[in-house]
């Protein structure tokens, strides 16, 4: 899918209930490959747009969170890097992970978004407001989420969908434009769909 037919899809109705971001790691907010040092040690590479997307929906209210089936040092210190408290790692059944979320932020789940890449990440994405992959997701995912990002995971796919959900909320001036001056359509959102969600927003 390019780039302006996601952004044309993007499910803005759905997004308009979310309340807490829940993002995979592997294959979403890095590339999905594990980098093993002589130490032991995981190493990661994550994109600096896609910390930036989740500090800016911090900012418009929508909480972010963190629900990993691997174990990692790195997770928890980009995750403070980037203020997000509420972290599972190791969870062997995401659907589990996602109800102790839910139970921590105290949001019910068909208020929340789930950006997920394999199969595992299906039993999480089960009732919630909105599903979205990257677009080089397992097919499987793809065909069942609600949304495919036109980027991969760990290249940009979080980003896209931070600024969906905070356009969708009517928070783009306040979070965006007022501070750096951008405006939707210069972010390549386009208004001719949209005109009644994005009245004022351009």
């Amino acid at each position: 899918m390019g780039k302006e037919t996601a952004k044309m899809y993007f499910p803005f109705d759905a997004a308009k209930r979310v309340r807490m971001l829940v993002l995979d790691v592997d294959g979403v907010l890095s590339d999905g490959r594990v980098i093993l040092l002589n130490s032991g040690e995981e190493a990661k590479s994550f994109n600096v747009r896609d910390g930036h997307g989740i500090k800016m929906l911090q900012r418009s209210g929508i909480e972010v969170a963190l629900l990993t089936g691997r174990k990692a040092n790195i997770v928890n210190h980009r995750a403070k890097e980037l203020g997000i408290c509420h972290v599972i790692q190791g969870s062997l059944n995401k659907d589990e992970g996602m109800a102790r979320l839910c139970e921590q932020v105290k949001v019910s789940r068909d208020c929340c978004a789930y950006m997920g890449d394999d199969v595992v990440d299906l039993p999480a994405m089960q009732g919630c407001a909105l599903s979205a992959a990257p677009a080089d997701a397992h097919i499987g995912v793809r065909h069942r989420v609600t949304w495919v990002s036109s980027t991969a995971g760990g290249h940009g796919a979080v980003r896209e969908l931070a600024e969906g959900l905070i356009l969708a909320q009517g928070n783009w001036k306040k979070i965006i434009t007022a501070r750096y001056g951008l405006t939707a359509i210069e972010s390549g959102w386009s208004i001719n769909e949209l005109a009644s969600l994005l009245d004022g927003e351009k």
